[in-house]
């Protein structure tokens, strides 16, 4: 079997000569401006090894990558009362459906699609103002990458707020269903600052440690969630971290992740490593192309498929 520095030059490689790309997410201008040519990898090891290849180092928008920390964050504050209030079903539409939340009276079928993180978004500001549950997002999130360079990109933010028409009308059906307890605006607040935080895959790699770890960072031991809570985030990452891509994600990749429409996907091999893959060109789910395609040879080449009988 070829080495893992082996494995990543060659993707990067072949990742660099494919004809197709996608398209980038232009429904939120200031991600239209993207190059669709970048593409980067980053796979951080549990004995804390790091490798890096192509553009790893180029902060992106990591946008809805970060639903799988404000989750973390939202179990922490109120544990299995949450599901309450959200559901753990993959959707099978696409990740803004307002007709599924309509029939369901309210309750988004999981924490990953817009309306469920908007949830979870109302469950964080609790006792804040946005300003303050924002905070605690990004400071959890560096404590996880122990990088405190990571930050909310504003434009972004901004960009996400004058055209997310969508995203408005989801948040007003969950308040008339009675399952949001602020104002729209205010949650919407977290919500938009919190997909608009900008992190390299390196970043984004360290902080998803701890899910391929169970629960811990393994640099310092300490325990961030318990084992039991990393896999249950894991096995929502898997059934519906790619929106009505979920289940061909899983057959091809065969492993927990979690993507963006800023072309970003986070991907955790539980036990061995916690990848993050970034290419801005999406296919027709709204999940990376690219980063797709090398998730898919990255696994498939070092046989880190959790569904292999003897992962590497």
């Amino acid at each position: 079997m070829p080495s893992l520095r082996e494995v990543l030059d060659e993707i990067v490689a072949e990742m660099a000569g494919h004809p197709d790309r996608g398209e980038v997410a232009s429904y939120i201008p200031q991600l239209g401006k993207v190059d669709p040519n970048k593409f980067g990898i980053a796979v951080t090891l549990t004995d804390g090894e790091v490798l890096v290849a192509g553009d790893a180092d180029e902060p992106f928008s990591v946008q809805s990558i970060s639903k799988v920390f404000t989750l973390a964050l939202a179990l922490g504050r109120v544990g299995d009362t949450l599901w309450k209030r959200v559901g753990r079903e993959p959707s099978g539409t696409p990740f803004n459906s307002i007709v599924q939340l309509e029939r369901e009276e309210g309750i988004p079928r999981n924490p990953f699609i817009n309306a469920g993180a908007i949830v979870v978004s109302d469950v964080l500001l609790a006792g804040h103002q946005p300003r303050e549950a924002i905070g605690e997002i990004v400071s959890f999130v560096r404590s996880l990458a122990d990088d405190d360079s990571i930050v909310v990109d504003g434009d972004v933010a901004s960009s996400e707020r004058a055209t997310g028409y969508r995203n408005f009308a989801l948040a007003n059906y969950l308040k008339g269903f009675g399952n949001l307890n602020h104002a729209p605006e205010l949650t919407l607040g977290v919500y938009f600052h919190h997909c608009a935080i900008a992190m390299s895959c390196q970043q984004l790699a360290n902080a998803g440690r701890f899910l391929a770890n169970a629960g811990r960072i393994p640099s310092s031991g300490h325990t961030v969630i318990s084992s039991e809570r990393a896999k249950r985030i894991n096995a929502l990452m898997l059934t519906c971290g790619h929106y009505d891509g979920s289940g061909e994600f899983a057959f091809r990749v065969g492993i927990p992740g979690k993507s963006g429409v800023g072309g970003g996907i986070l991907a955790i091999v539980p036990g061995v490593a916690s990848i993050a893959v970034w290419s801005p060109g999406l296919n027709a789910r709204g999940n990376s192309m690219l980063g797709s395609i090398a998730l898919e040879q990255l696994t498939k080449r070092m046989n880190w498929s959790i569904f292999s009988p003897k992962p590497a």
